[in-house]
Order: C-alpha cells, then sequence, then structure tokens
C-alpha cells in the first residue's frame, strides 16, 4: 500500500513551530484542492494545537514524504522547519499511527479523547471535498472502530487530563447536580476556554465568561451560548456565581479575600467554590480560610491529574493489543484486495450459486438433459466472468494508481463476498 503519513508534532516540534503550520478549518478544505493538484489521490489531513499530519495516496507508486513536506511547507511557509521536525510513516506503519492518535495514546496528554473527535471531524472534511475515497474510508472506520474500543473496553480516558478538566470534575464533586448551578470563567486563554467548554459540556445551568480583550469574551459566548461580563465589572457580580474558575496571565492578585467575603455576605452564605488555575495565582489563596468556600489552586489540582494519568498510563498495554488486533483485521482485508484471490473467490461466489441453483431444479429436466444443463450454465458464468476477470487482472498489472485495490474492493462489497466468507468461518 502506498499510503504515505507525514506528523510535526509534540515531540518533535515546539509550541512556536507547531504553530506555524497549523490549518485552521477554512485553510484545510484549500490545501486539500492544493494537494489534489499535485497528484494526491485521497488522503486525511489532521491539525491540532499540538499536530498536523498529513495521510494520502499519491497518483504514482512513489513512496516521497518530502513530497508531502513540501506540500505543506509551500502552503504554509516557515524557515525554521526542516525535515527533522517531521516524523514519517508508510503502509502499515502510516494505517498504526492513525489507530495510535484515534485512541488517545499518542496524545500529549495520555488518553486524551477530544483527538477522537477531531480525527472524525478531519474525515468528515475529507469525504466534504471528495478526499476520501474507496481507501480512506476503509482507514476511517477502522480508526473509528479502534478508537471506539479503546474507550469502551479500557480506562484510558477516565479520569481527569488537565487542571481545566480537573477542575470541573472536581465542582461536580462538591455540586452534584450543575444544571441548578451558576459559573463564571475568568480569562478566555487556551486554559479557560476548555474549563468553559467542560462546564458547558457538563449542563452548567448558567455560564458568564469574562476577558481583559472583550472580543475574544464575545467569541467563547457565541460558540458555547454563554453570557459576557466586562472584564472591569466582574468584582462587582461574583455573589451571583455558585462556582468561579479564573485561569488569567495577570501579574497580580484579581479576586481578594475581603472580596469574597463581600460575595458571601450577598448570597446569605450559600456555598461557593473557587478554582485557581492561574500562574501566578488570580486568587487570594486566605479565600481559603473562609467558611462556605472551596479554594483549590494548582498544587491540589495537579495531584488529581497525576493520579489520572498514573492510571491512565497502566491502561496503554490494553490500547495497544486492541490497535494491533484492529490493525490485523485491517490488513487481512487489505491483503484480499489482489487480483489472484479475488478472482478466485468471484468465480467461487457464482460457482456456489449456479452449482445450488442447478441441484435445487435438475430433476425438472430428463436425466439425458442433466449434463447439458450443468454444461451451459457452466458456460453462462464463464462469459458473465470474462470481462471482470481481465479487468481485474489488467488493474492488477497496473503500476502505481492504486486502481487495483480499489476495483477489488467495490467487487467484493459489491457482491458481498468478504460478509460471505466471514459467515461461512463463523
Amino acid at each position: 500500500m502506498n499510503l504515505i503519513a507525514i506528523s510535526i508534532n509534540h515531540r518533535t516540534a515546539p509550541v512556536d513551530l507547531r504553530e506555524a503550520v497549523y490549518l485552521k478549518e477554512d485553510e484545510i478544505r484549500p490545501f486539500i484542492n492544493f494537494a489534489k493538484e499535485n497528484q494526491i489521490k485521497e488522503g486525511l489531513i489532521l491539525s491540532t494545537c499540538n499536530r498536523t499530519e498529513i495521510f494520502g495516496i499519491p497518483n504514482s507508486n512513489e513512496t516521497n514524504h518530502e513530497k508531502f513536506q513540501s506540500l505543506l511547507l509551500n502552503f504554509k511557509p516557515s524557515q525554521n522547519i526542516t525535515e527533522q521536525h517531521f516524523q514519517n510513516y508508510v503502509s502499515r506503519d502510516a494505517i498504526k499511527h492513525l489507530f495510535f492518535v484515534a485512541t488517545g495514546i499518542d496524545s500529549l496528554l495520555i488518553g486524551d479523547n477530544q483527538v477522537f473527535k477531531q480525527v472524525k471531524d478531519s474525515f468528515q472534511i475529507a469525504e466534504e471535498t471528495e478526499f476520501a475515497g474507496y481507501i480512506m474510508h476503509r482507514i476511517f472506520d477502522a480508526a473509528i472502530r479502534t478508537g471506539k474500543r479503546a474507550i469502551s473496553e479500557t480506562s484510558i480516558s477516565e479520569g481527569a487530563v488537565t487542571v481545566s478538566y480537573a477542575a470541573v470534575q472536581l465542582t461536580e464533586k462538591i455540586f452534584s447536580n450543575l444544571s441548578k448551578k451558576s459559573a463564571l470563567v475568568i480569562g478566555t486563554g487556551e486554559t479557560g476556554e476548555i474549563a468553559a467548554k467542560h462546564l458547558s459540556e457538563r449542563g452548567i445551568g448558567n455560564l458568564t465568561v469574562t476577558n481583559r480583550t472583550q472580543e475574544k469574551a464575545e467569541n467563547l459566548a457565541q460558540k458555547l451560548n454563554a453570557k459576557v461580563i466586562p472584564f472591569t465589572e466582574f468584582r462587582e457580580s461574583i455573589h451571583k456565581f455558585d462556582i468561579i474558575i479564573s485561569a488569567t496571565a495577570s501579574p497580580e492578585i484579581l479576586v481578594n479575600k475581603n472580596d469574597v467575603k463581600a460575595a458571601l455576605k450577598k448570597r446569605s452564605n450559600n456555598p461557593m467554590i473557587l478554582m485557581d488555575i492561574a500562574i501566578p495565582r488570580d486568587i487570594d489563596p486566605e479565600t481559603k480560610k473562609i467558611d462556605y468556600v472551596f479554594y483549590h489552586d494548582l498544587d491540589s489540582l495537579n495531584i488529581i491529574v497525576e493520579q489520572n494519568l498514573t492510571k491512565r498510563k497502566s491502561e496503554i498495554p490494553k490500547v495497544e493489543k486492541i490497535i494491533e488486533e484492529e490493525l490485523e483485521n485491517f490488513w487481512e482485508w487489505y491483503n484480499s484486495l489482489q487480483a489472484a484471490p479475488a478472482i478466485k473467490d468471484l468465480r467461487d461466489f457464482f460457482e456456489d450459486i449456479r452449482n445450488k441453483e442447478v441441484e435445487k431444479n435438475k430433476n425438472k429436466f430428463a436425466t439425458e438433459d442433466q449434463e447439458k444443463l450443468d454444461i451451459v450454465t457452466k458456460r453462462i458464468i464463464n462469459k458473465i466472468l470474462h470481462h471482470p476477470t481481465i479487468e481485474l487482472r489488467k488493474a492488477d498489472d497496473s503500476t502505481g494508481s492504486g486502481d487495483s485495490a480499489t476495483k477489488i474492493g467495490i467487487i467484493r462489497d459489491l457482491f458481498g463476498i468478504n460478509s460471505r466468507k466471514k459467515s461461512e468461518k463463523d
């Protein structure tokens, strides 16, 4: 298989270089057109904050990683990125790498299942742009099945993986029903945005965000159907919130002990959760001494993160076993896409139908005609299969285009040959 993959990721390049080649959604579609113009027949583009990866099947039989790298760097020029910053894969290793990504064990945060959704979204774009051909569809199905198995059959995605997630997870333990609670997220950088998204996903009753740059707060609020408070006014409103998560880059304390005391008085001492996930801290740590206040900072949240990461890492061997199983299943299917076994299976398929129908109906014919019936029906089958057999052999003899696997795969699917053979084994 001439599937080629290149990856620039959190292990190979620092964040400034990853940002340089990051492809936003409105850039991925033009890049796919650019790739098609440069002889990439079908493929997949995955770009996140931690990785940009190109999977593709060229029109020729070449295995040229440099061409793929050049495509990316021509589209997103960066003088600082060299060949050293890329990981290269081909054929089986390329598929295995995609399975590692889809299951989250190749993530910066082990078991991060957000990347599973990102893989699905990338395939959606590939389908919409007609970049996902027959082979990539099969690879996609296998990758999604592998990712789902990792989530359902192991604990790789259980528990907090980021301080943002840990903060929200802890609020659920303190307030069991978030749908009746209100929350304020201070700061809409990456950490604050993730916290806001987790709160939204867990059905927080009322979500409000604030940020020094009003436009950023409004953009996030629009995505999450949240409200916005001007940054200069949020202190006067903290009494309205049961949960406050702060994640800014402020060099000074934003919420002090007296602010919280005043807020509690207005709340008639109804409990408040204060989650400070900023460095340096945004909330005065002295607030932890106030009754009815649940205060946590990075130190306490990181303990939860580390405990859960240890659990997740112990699940990696289980996920790797699933990956190997699915990889073997996929490769068994792909290896069947050769002309000789496909022609045999196709002829066996038709011969089985012919034989059953002859056996079922031969008693309707005179004894002296039954042998003729057998001969005539065999000739009919041979004539029907003559042209498909020639075309399959032509495809198998052709070099480079990948037409062999596609044509044979379609024929197997069209006649249900693979599913029939599987049911016979079962």
